[in-house]
């Protein structure tokens, strides 16, 4: 009785933290406080006339500092201003053709008046491409990986118009990834595009530009948490596991989630959705961090990300955190690393963490491959540094952009004696 009672109560807390985000000022307006200028931008040139229409270059940039959109990809829509059709496409594809029958001879691409639009896969023959395509849709974030942080596609528009005055602007874009999530605005008019050679002697111009902004709001993608956050200490021997419900309660019999003994289910991973383990905190991914060493002038964390979500392959995947002493970094082992500053140059104590290239960086499915570790050693500073009170466990824990759950504070691994 008494253990049902501690399930009812941890489910009530487990709702009563979603109501607090649902009520957080700027949640539904994709307001994230460490990167509150994170959006990704796509930019439509119009790169020449056509009798019936337009051919462009559609770009999107991934200007989010530690949210990147993984495998299977991002999918870009909207609704045509008019009766537009696609004639040809270079770098991606649309998803449906639609009904083209009333076209004889040559037929569109697309006819399709909101069309869905995917990027093309690695190996895509190079007649097929430009740059920044076929990368199955995978968008890195500007800190992980700048190179790939865009993604690019032409289209040849027809049945459209073929001026400044007579073009009509696409509306109602959308972005997935593949989930929901991202909410886009309207298209926007912008200074045309100036286009440099690579000698930078000679500049060229779009015909016409507009641009699109993107954002993010975690909410919107999942209605309840991605990722929650256990603890544990070498001077500690309880584990302080994720709190129970963190991401959701099983249902009576289980059928919500994959117990250890049973069949995998069909894949659903184009709908993002994802197939948990059966937990007691029923989370996609679970984040240890272990306060491993403590020497006199250092001390050591590790740090282990476990997948229990059986849809999905975390490919370049990060982590990011907060805590005061991220200004002390030293040494990395399996990770990459690099400061993130919200508040300014003066506070420098969030820090984003992501895996080494062909070694650290894919999270595989649940099951004995679904593990990384890496270890952070970090230098002490004598007019700050405790083990008392929860001081050496992170304020806030990113993963992918998720908010993880945390413990609660008087449930910290307490230290038996003071340790300096």
């Amino acid at each position: 009785m008494a253990g049902g009672g501690r399930s009812v109560a941890c489910c009530a807390a487990a709702l009563l933290a979603a109501a607090v985000l649902l009520s957080a000022p700027g949640t539904t307006e994709a307001y994230d406080a460490l990167d509150p200028n994170g959006n990704i931008t796509i930019k439509w040139d119009v790169m020449q006339w056509t009798p019936d229409g337009y051919v462009a270059v559609v770009t999107m940039f991934n200007y989010q500092q530690f949210r990147h959109i993984g495998e299977p990809g991002w999918q870009l829509g909207w609704t045509w201003g008019k009766d537009e059709v696609i004639w040809s496409m270079v770098g991606a594809q649309t998803t449906e053709q639609g009904d083209c029958s009333k076209f004889k001879g040559n037929v569109p691409h697309s006819c399709v008046t909101k069309p869905t639009v995917v990027d093309l896969l690695p190996g895509t023959p190079y007649n097929m491409q430009i740059s920044n395509c076929c990368k199955a849709g995978v968008l890195s974030t500007i800190n992980q990986d700048p190179a790939t942080a865009a993604a690019a596609f032409q289209l040849s528009v027809g049945d459209a118009g073929n001026s400044r005055k007579t073009v009509k602007l696409p509306k109602m874009f959308t972005l997935k990834n593949p989930g929901p999530g991202y909410t886009c605005g309207r298209a926007m008019v912008r200074r045309p595009t100036v286009f440099y050679t690579p000698d930078r002697r000679r500049s060229t111009r779009a015909k016409m530009t507009w641009e699109v902004i993107c954002t993010y709001s975690q909410f919107l993608a999942q209605k309840t948490p991605s990722c929650c956050v256990s603890l544990s200490s070498f001077y500690n021997n309880t584990t302080v596991d994720c709190p129970t419900c963190s991401c959701g309660c099983q249902n009576a019999n289980g059928t919500n989630c994959k117990k250890d003994n049973s069949p995998t289910l069909p894949s659903d991973k184009w709908s993002g959705q994802p197939l948990v383990q059966c937990t007691s905190h029923m989370c996609p991914i679970r984040i240890n961090w272990h306060v491993e060493q403590n020497n006199k002038d250092y001390w050591r964390v590790k740090i282990s990300i476990t997948n229990f979500n059986f849809n999905m392959n975390y490919v370049q995947w990060n982590l990011v955190g907060q805590h005061p002493n991220f200004d002390n970094i030293t040494q990395l082992v399996g990770l990459n690393y690099k400061p993130i500053n919200p508040y300014g140059g003066a506070i420098n104590d969030t820090a984003m963490f992501w895996g080494e290239k062909l070694h650290n960086d894919l999270l595989m499915d649940a099951g004995k491959h679904g593990n990384v570790q890496a270890e952070i050693l970090l230098r002490k500073d004598s007019r700050t540094f405790i083990f008392d009170k929860g001081w050496a466990f992170p304020r806030r824990v990113y993963f992918n952009g998720d908010n993880c759950i945390m413990p609660p504070p008087d449930a910290y691994p307490q230290l038996p004696n003071a340790i300096q």
